[in-house]
C-alpha cells in the first residue's frame, strides 16, 4: 500500500465528509430553530469491505 496515496485519499474523503456534513446540520438547525434548545446528533462510520467498522460519534448541540 502507498502510504502517502492512501493517506490523500483518506484526507479528501473526511474532508468531503466534513464539509457536506456540515452543510447539512447547519440547514437543519435554521429549518428547526425555535423547536428545541439543542440538536441531537449521531455519525455512523462503517463499510461494506471491512464488517467489524461501526464508529459511532454523538453529541448534543446547543441552539441556544
Amino acid at each position: 500500500m502507498d502510504e502517502d496515496r492512501f493517506n490523500m485519499a483518506l484526507r479528501k474523503f473526511l474532508k468531503e465528509v466534513g464539509v457536506t456534513a456540515q452543510r447539512e446540520v447547519e440547514k437543519l438547525a435554521r429549518d428547526h430553530a425555535g423547536q428545541g434548545d439543542a440538536l441531537r446528533l449521531r455519525m455512523v462510520l462503517t463499510s461494506p469491505d471491512a464488517p467489524a467498522l461501526n464508529h459511532v460519534v454523538e453529541q448534543t448541540i446547543p441552539l441556544t
